[in-house]
């Protein structure tokens, strides 16, 4: 068998992606198996990205309270998850959230906004937004992600300097209907193409662990090969309560490998991103994953915390990979920001406590699912990641 991952990876190497067929024999591989796949697989992430990793920062500029009712969402319509919910962050705020994300790092900051889609008024607002961030630190990029886009509003973004779009196709067309009903998987296609279109890059990728088959996790890379995407975050469930999805475990950190594996096969040259669940799918796994995917999530995401951010930058100098844009070494990098940022902390932890501080700030930080016993395949506790309580939106700093 490790002939034949050799094999697929020499192809994908030489410009000939993996077949439909040959990514379901590598998901449908075993666990003795998964060594000889990662060393085969990590050859091609090493000939098109080398040993370098991109790191990318989430700032979730509106929170909560989204009319859509996708199954897997925290902020989804009639959700009573315990999310921060706040609106629009004012265009300084935006500025010194992406800028602790960048001095983390960070090469691209990603805005985020809860909702179906933006307002003419909205997108002016995040143009605004986006100048302020790249007048101020020339070279950044900016990837927008603001749900469903109407005519011209691509083009005003782009005009502004945003350089990437996310817009997830999430899962198979076929398992679609499964996980919404107030949209349609050609309606995320539709955005994809208008961003692609206007001249942004187009950021597009999965959410694994949702019931879907093995043979529709493929149906879903398909799909991003159709649409072009040219950044793939791969995103593992995270069930939260009081959605459909709550209590799904279907991933163990064998097969949520073994999907990165699929995906880059596929899509040997595209950024593959490690992103929401993996500190609960992947756990001890993720350092490996970096040999796999070339691109991470640093510190929290929108709704849930992540790993802290110097965990993320211990795996990429502990990997022995380098960060994409940094100017310095990995792990000078990593010294310089640890430093910063506990002379941060403890500035912030002299300061005065305020006689009254905003309600979410005193909230403690809650799980976002209940535990459980083990996931698929595991025999450990599934760790279930906390409410994020700190960064955009409150005035705690952030995890980066």
């Amino acid at each position: 068998m490790f002939n034949i991952f050799s094999e697929i990876a020499e192809r994908a190497c030489a410009g000939h992606p993996a077949t439909a067929d040959e990514a379901l024999a590598v998901l449908q591989s075993t666990d003795d198996q998964l060594l000889d796949l990662v060393a085969a697989t990590s050859k091609v992430r090493r000939q098109h990205f080398g040993n370098l990793v991109k790191i990318n920062y989430l700032v979730n500029l509106k929170s909560g309270l989204c009319p859509e009712d996708c199954g897997y969402c925290s902020q989804r319509l009639g959700s009573e998850t315990d999310v921060l919910k706040y609106p629009w962050l004012s265009q300084a705020d935006a500025q010194r959230q992406a800028e602790f994300g960048l001095s983390g790092g960070a090469s691209r900051v990603c805005l985020v906004a809860s909702g179906r889609g933006p307002s003419n008024r909205d997108v002016g607002k995040v143009s605004n937004m986006v100048t302020s961030i790249k007048s101020a630190n020339p070279g950044v990029e900016v990837c927008a992600c603001l749900g469903f886009l109407k005519d011209g509003q691509a083009e005003t973004l782009k005009a502004s300097g945003v350089d990437a779009y996310n817009h997830n196709l999430n899962t198979a067309e076929s398992h679609y209907p499964e996980i919404c009903s107030t949209h349609t998987f050609d309606d995320r296609v539709d955005t994809v193409t208008r961003a692609r279109e206007a001249g942004m890059s187009p950021c597009s990728g999965l959410i694994v662990g949702m019931g879907e088959t093995d043979e529709q996790v493929i149906e879903a890379i398909q799909g991003l090969q159709a649409i072009d995407s040219d950044s793939i975050p791969v995103n593992f469930l995270i069930p939260f309560e009081d959605t459909p999805l709550a209590g799904t475990y279907e991933l163990s950190p064998q097969k949520s490998m073994r999907i990165l594996c699929a995906v880059r096969l596929m899509c040997p040259d595209r950024e593959l991103r490690i992103a929401g669940g993996r500190e609960m799918h992947l756990r001890s796994w993720q350092p490996l994953s970096l040999h796999i995917a070339n691109s991470l999530f640093l510190g929290d995401y929108l709704t849930v915390e992540g790993q802290t951010a110097d965990a993320d930058l211990d795996m990429v100098v502990d990997g022995g990979f380098e960060i994409v844009g940094a100017g310095e070494s990995a792990a000078e990098l990593r010294d310089r920001v640890r430093a910063h940022r506990n002379s941060h902390q403890q500035a912030f932890d002299s300061e005065p406590a305020s006689d009254n501080p905003p309600e979410q700030d005193n909230a403690l930080s809650l799980p976002c699912g209940k535990p459980v016993g083990s996931s698929a395949g595991s025999d450990g506790d599934v760790p279930i990641p906390t409410i994020r309580r700190r960064g955009a939106g409150t005035k705690q700093i952030p995890n980066a």
